[in-house]
C-alpha cells in the first residue's frame, strides 16, 4: 500500500509517493509554487487560486503511474493563506499569504494601523485564547480589512489554501481541521472552536465560517487512474514536520530553515507567554516561531557576495560558508541578529570587530553563536525548568549547517538528534496517513518505534 502526500510549501510544492511498510518516501517531486500576483501595491501579496490548483494537480498526475497501490491522499501546506469561496465552491478571490502586509497600513481612523484597530478591540484573556498567534499576517487580519474596504459579501466562506485545493480537487464541502484553522488568528484554543465574541466584535459575523473538522477526517474522494482514493482533511505543515521529526515529550524541537522555531509538547492546554497551536492525539505545542533563520542569513549573505553578484556564473556561497565556519571554533566577534519582528525590521549590529576576525568564518560562526542564544531563550520560555532530554534538529538549515548545531549544542548542554528524514513534512504526512487510515493506533506509539529504530545524526 502507498499514499500520495503532498506540501504545499512557500517556495515549492512537493509530492511523493508514501511507502508506510518500508518508512521510505519514494518518486519525490516537486515544482514551484506559482509567481505572486502584480498587484501594484508592496503590502499586497496574492496568487491566482486555480493557479495553485492546477499545479497540485500536475504533481498528482505525475505520480499516479507509481501508486497503483495508493490508499489516499495526505496533504500539509503553508499556514495562514486565505481563499473566499461562494455557495457553488468558487474562489471568489486571490489567494491572500502570510506574506500580505495589508493590515500594517493606516487606519482610515488615523490612530495606527488596521492591526492596531484589531488589538484595540482584544483582552489580554482574548489573546491568551488565540494562542497568541494573533499577528498581522493573519487571515482574521486579511478579513477585517476586506470587511472595512467592503469587499465582503455575505456568506463568503474563509478557507485555508489546502482546504480550498482540496475542495476544488474532490468537489467536496468545505471543511478545516484544528491545526490549519488555529492558524486564522480567530479560533479559541479554550473551546476548541471559532472565536464567536472575537469574530463579531471584528464585525465578521456575516460569514460563512467552515465547518470543523477532526483530525483524519475523510473529505472527499479523488480520481487517480482507474482508482478513487479517499483525500485526508489537510494539516498544517508546522505540525506535520514535527511528526515527521518524531518529536517525543521529553524533547526541544528547534527547526531552522528559512524561519524557525523552537518547541514543545505537551499533554494538557497551558496557555501563557508564547504560540499555543493544537497538535494531534488531543496534545499541544507550545512555540516561538520568529527566531532568527534562514531568512536572516541570507542578509549576511547578501553582504559577503555583494561584489560577486557581478559575475553571472557567481558558485553557490553556502558551499563556502559551511567549510568556513567548521574551520572556526571560537570567535570573539558579536553579531546580534534583531533584524526581524514580528511587525518589521529592527536593528541588529556586528561588534567587536578586529583584523583577525572579519572574514566569512568568524561572521557566520558569530552569527550562529547568536541564532543558539536565541533559541535558548526561547526555551527557557517555553521549559522554565530546562528538564528537556534532548534536542531534535530539523529543517534544511539546521540538517546541512554542523556549525550551527555545536554553536546549539555548547548552549544548550544537551544531547541531540537530527530528524530522520530531510523531507521532514513528507515524512510527517507518511506517518500521520498511517494513522488516519488506522494502520497505527497510536502517533506516539509509532513515533517511539521508529526513533528507536533510527537515531541519525546522535550527538
Amino acid at each position: 500500500m502507498s499514499f500520495l502526500g503532498l506540501d504545499i510549501g512557500t517556495s515549492f510544492i512537493k509530492a511523493a509517493v508514501l511507502k508506510p511498510e518500508t518508512w521510505q518516501l519514494e518518486h519525490v517531486r516537486r515544482v514551484p509554487f506559482p509567481d505572486p500576483l502584480c498587484t501594484g501595491n508592496p503590502h499586497r501579496c496574492e496568487y491566482e487560486p486555480m493557479a495553485i490548483v492546477s499545479a497540485v494537480r500536475v504533481l498528482i498526475d505525475q505520480l499516479v503511474p507509481h501508486s497503483s497501490d495508493c490508499e489516499g491522499l495526505m496533504i500539509c501546506a503553508q499556514m495562514h493563506g486565505l481563499v473566499l469561496m461562494n455557495g457553488k465552491r468558487e474562489a471568489v478571490s486571490n489567494c491572500i499569504t502570510w506574506r500580505d502586509e495589508r493590515a500594517l497600513e493606516e487606519h482610515p481612523s488615523g490612530l495606527g494601523s488596521y492591526f492596531d484597530a484589531i488589538l484595540e478591540c482584544l483582552t489580554p484573556e482574548v489573546r491568551a485564547q488565540l494562542g497568541n498567534e494573533l499577528l498581522p499576517a493573519r487571515p482574521i487580519c486579511f478579513l477585517y480589512w476586506l470587511n472595512q474596504q467592503r469587499k465582503l459579501e455575505d456568506g463568503l466562506i474563509p478557507l485555508s489554501l489546502p482546504d480550498f485545493v482540496v475542495s476544488t480537487l474532490c468537489g467536496s464541502d468545505p471543511g478545516v481541521e484544528a491545526t490549519n484553522a488555529s492558524a486564522y488568528g480567530s479560533f479559541n484554543l479554550e473551546t476548541f472552536d471559532w472565536h464567536r465574541g472575537l469574530i463579531g466584535t471584528l464585525g465578521l459575523g456575516h460569514l460563512c465560517w467552515p465547518r470543523l473538522r477532526h483530525e483524519g477526517d475523510v473529505v472527499g474522494y479523488l480520481k487517480l487512474g482507474s482508482k478513487t482514493v479517499p483525500c485526508y482533511t489537510p494539516v498544517g505543515d508546522a505540525q506535520a514536520a514535527l511528526v515527521g521529526a518524531l518529536l517525543g515529550e521529553e524533547e526541544l524541537s528547534l527547526n531552522v530553515a528559512t524561519g524557525a522555531q523552537v518547541s514543545r509538547l505537551t499533554n494538557s492546554l497551558e496557555l501563557g507567554e508564547y504560540q499555543t497551536r493544537p497538535y494531534f492525539d488531543r496534545k499541544f505545542l507550545h512555540t516561538f516561531s520568529h527566531p532568527p533563520g534562514g531568512r536572516v542569513l541570507n542578509v549576511l549573505v547578501d553582504l559577503v557576495t555583494e561584489l560577486a553578484e557581478q559575475n553571472e556564473n557567481r558558485p553557490d556561497p553556502w558551499a563556502y560558508i559551511v567549510h568556513a565556519t567548521e574551520q572556526v571554533h571560537e570567535t570573539d566577534l558579536d553579531v546580534d541578529l534583531k533584524l526581524f519582528s514580528e511587525t518589521g525590521n529592527v536593528r541588529g549590529k556586528i561588534s567587536n570587530i578586529c583584523s583577525d576576525n572579519l572574514s566569512v568564518g568568524h561572521l557566520f560562526r558569530a552569527a550562529f553563536r547568536s541564532m543558539a542564544e536565541s533559541y535558548y531563550r526561547c526555551a527557557l520560555k517555553l521549559w522554565p525548568e530546562k528538564s528537556w532530554k534532548g534536542l531534535v534538529f530539523s529543517g534544511g538549515l539546521a540538517c546541512k549547517l554542523s556549525a550551527l548545531r555545536e554553536e546549539t549544542r555548547k548552549r544548550f548542554g544537551s544531547p541531540f538528534r537530527l530528524t530522520p528524514e530531510s523531507e521532514d513534512t513528507l515524512f510527517g504526512l507518511l506517518i500521520l496517513g498511517s494513522l488516519f487510515s488506522g494502520k497505527a493506533k497510536s502517533l506516539e506509539q509509532m513515533s517511539l518505534d521508529l526513533r528507536t529504530q533510527n537515531m541519525k545524526g546522535s550527538g
